[in-house]
């Protein structure tokens, strides 16, 4: 399977700029936001619906193959809360107000209590209608923060601790976390499907 160029259902910078880097150069990734500036709802209930549904907009739009990630956090304590809905968990206020809102759900709960995981699902579609999307899954696991830690990244990356590095995410330098992040998961899965491994070498 060879694709030259795919669209990624994200207006989001940093979601192109670390996909890209994972994808490496044989493929290149281009935003949504060149042709429609315009979100589809996410009505799905899970990250692989989502995920369908925002891919096969963008291919709709763009008349391009299209790449969607949908991704989250889950955390044990709260039922898998903020999950699909990580990105607007504070009523699309920002990623300070979600992180305040998730500490201020945390407030008091013990360290062994904290346990969560980033969830990454890539679709991939060749067309709008395409029967068969290609879905790979990324989980990353860690746990809550008390408080925020490090500058990189995005998102809730300042409170998520990563125990195999003893940083938290965003702590961690970007090619590092592009290595073994939820993302870089799911990704490895679908360079794997894709065969870029084998094309790039």
């Amino acid at each position: 399977m060879n694709f030259s160029q795919l669209v990624l259902a994200s207006h989001n910078a940093g979601k192109l700029k670390e996909l890209q880097a994972m994808l490496g150069g044989s493929v290149q990734l281009r935003s949504i936001g060149e042709f429609s500036s315009v979100e589809p709802d996410e009505t799905g209930l899970s990250f692989v619906e989502n995920a369908i549904l925002k891919a096969r907009n963008a291919a709709r739009i763009s008349g391009l193959p299209a790449l969607a990630d949908d991704s989250g956090l889950a955390v044990d304590y709260l039922g898998g809360a903020p999950g699909i809905y990580s990105a607007r968990y504070a009523d699309g206020q920002g990623d300070a107000a979600n992180n305040a809102k998730l500490l201020n759900a945390l407030e008091g709960v013990p360290e062994d209590q904290r346990g969560a995981q980033f969830v990454c699902v890539l679709a991939l579609v060749r067309h709008a209608d395409d029967p068969l999307p290609i879905l790979c899954e990324g989980l990353w696991h860690g746990r809550i923060l008390t408080a925020a830690s490090g500058e990189h990244g995005f998102g809730y990356d300042p409170l998520f601790w990563v125990p195999e590095r003893n940083l938290s995410s965003a702590e961690l330098p970007p090619a590092d976390k592009n290595r073994i992040s939820h993302r870089a998961r799911a990704m490895a899965i679908l360079r794997q499907r894709l065969q870029l491994d084998a094309v790039e070498r």
